[in-house]
């Protein structure tokens, strides 16, 4: 049986304390009302099994375009496809049983118009079973997010730093030079005025992150974005340390990448040296 199928007890992957174990199920309305109360815990999850692992403490689990670099190898995320995001969004689904799930709209999935928006956000939630979309861009994109919202399709916007338009900006540039600060509060703004439930703020100055989590009424979630945003949320493989090299905003909480290469170089060794399998991973006869 797969392991991905197994039930698996909570105690065996951490020790979370009573109230994330007993918690209810996150719902939108239920996310949104967190604005300015206890942290909002987000990660990214693109498996079953690892959305199962963050589950167990995560507010919403996000499955981001991130998913083209972090499983695909891809050099960006403008390659990603729907189909791509609705074959981890139906895994992600399967393993969390409490967290908000949310899926990333991709690069060129909704910014021809409202219309084709709604079509395809439209397909990721029903092949999915997510509860909601997020999408990059500001006052842009409001009457897109107006359209989605009117129509029963819960929105979280993203705005400051914007992956998807890492073509136009040159590169992944943080948001410090603060000529351009009152575009992106003017962004946020627009945003939750279309009916955005959440806003993603990525890689801003902190002043500016505190800033925008005063001046609007719905959740901020910050990466890179300071603590004073209503919550966080990171890349699952650069919070554990899978890859070498991390943005400055990630702080490792573990060094996976040290602990997997440890095991592929023992396992290596073992079957070189023919003492894997041993005797008690060798099945024996049968007796008659």
């Amino acid at each position: 049986m797969s392991t991905i199928s197994k039930k698996i007890d909570v105690k065996q992957i951490g020790q979370p304390d009573n109230s994330s174990m007993n918690r209810k199920v996150m719902t939108v309305p239920n996310f949104r009302d967190r604005k300015g109360g206890k942290p909002l815990v987000c990660l990214t999850a693109y498996t079953a099994h690892v959305a199962h692992l963050v589950d167990a403490e995560a507010d919403m689990i996000l499955v981001g375009d991130s998913l083209g670099m972090v499983i695909h190898g891809m050099p960006n995320t403008l390659s990603v496809t729907i189909e791509h995001m609705i074959m981890h969004g139906q895994a992600v689904v399967r393993g969390a049983k409490k967290a908000l799930v949310i899926v990333d709209m991709p690069f060129g999935s909704y910014e021809e118009s409202p219309e084709v928006a709604f079509r395809n956000a439209s397909r990721i939630i029903k092949e999915t079973g997510c509860t909601a979309v997020k999408l990059e861009g500001g006052k842009e994109m409001a009457k897109t997010i107006h359209h989605l919202a009117a129509r029963g399709i819960p929105v979280m916007a993203h705005v400051g730093l914007m992956p998807q338009q890492m073509n136009t900006a040159g590169g992944f540039k943080a948001v410090q030079d603060q000529e351009s600060w009152d575009d992106v509060i003017s962004d946020a703004k627009s945003v939750e005025a279309a009916g955005a439930f959440s806003v993603v703020i990525e890689g801003v100055a902190e002043e500016l992150a505190q800033k925008i989590t005063k001046n609007i009424k719905i959740p901020t979630i910050g990466i890179g974005a300071s603590a004073h945003c209503d919550g966080q949320i990171l890349v699952f493989e650069d919070m554990i340390g899978l890859f070498p090299r991390v943005p400055t905003f990630v702080k490792r909480y573990g060094n996976m990448e040290e602990m997997m290469i440890d095991a592929i170089q023992k396992y290596s060794a073992e079957v070189r040296d023919r003492s894997f399998p041993a005797i008690e991973h060798t099945y024996r006869p049968k007796k008659v």
